[in-house]
């Protein structure tokens, strides 16, 4: 059989090799994956543990396997286990936070949060062995100089994140999502490009030894979903 073939621009195909299951497996692995993706919890007490730059590596690479928009993969996966750096985003990331809670976040916002406990102080930059910063590319700079756009970045951008969280639950692994607004601070920090914009602020590590999470109730499939049959 030909694995490979042209389409009618002469652009390289490659066959899809896909693995199926029969309607029974196909249920159990579903039901398997759910069961597990539902233990996922934000986590924000840390152990100071380091994790193997290996482990990151294939992290990103997975979260980088997401669809985007034309192929363009629009995103850069920023590592950051320096301390100092860590100490500053921490310190920038406070200072919004604290305008946020003190004036820009309205009294049902805050109200809607106080289930979670969270508040302007953010020691958990700082505990995290690896922050990882995800930035998006509104646009490609090519090496003559010249600018080239990219397609739906925000939702290129968005799916791989989604990705990167289940591969850090996969890996046994805990994270939270982090969004200071505005984060403008951490392109200067860490002297990304231009056409780079932050996205989401990722802290990844272990679980301290004894970690508490919200007792959240996610909503029922019936609150979720709409099918037309």
């Amino acid at each position: 059989m030909n694995k490979k073939r042209k389409n009618k621009d002469g652009y390289p195909f490659i066959l899809y090799e896909h693995e199926s299951y029969s309607e029974d497996i196909t249920l159990k692995r579903s039901e398997s994956f759910y069961q597990w993706m539902n233990k996922r919890r934000t986590v924000r007490d840390f152990a100071p543990r380091s994790i193997p730059k290996e482990v990151i590596d294939k992290l990103i690479l997975t979260a980088s396997t997401a669809p985007s928009g034309a192929h363009k993969q629009p995103w850069t996966f920023c590592v950051v286990t320096n301390p100092n750096l860590k100490s500053k985003i921490r310190l920038a990331a406070e200072n919004e936070e604290h305008k946020s809670y003190h004036g820009r976040m309205s009294e049902s916002w805050l109200q809607d949060i106080r289930p979670l406990q969270t508040d302007w102080h953010k020691p958990f930059l700082e505990i995290a062995p690896c922050l990882i910063v995800v930035f998006k590319k509104v646009y490609d700079i090519l090496p003559d100089g010249t600018k080239r756009n990219n397609y739906y970045v925000n939702e290129s951008v968005g799916l791989a994140c989604g990705l990167l969280l289940a591969a850090i639950h996969a890996a046994g692994l805990v994270a939270l999502t982090h969004t200071p607004s505005p984060m403008n601070f951490l392109s200067k920090i860490l002297n990304r490009d231009e056409n780079e914009r932050p996205f989401l602020l990722i802290p990844v590590g272990y679980p301290a030894a004894k970690t508490y999470v919200p007792d959240l109730k996610r909503k029922k499939i019936n609150e979720i979903a709409a099918y037309y049959e």
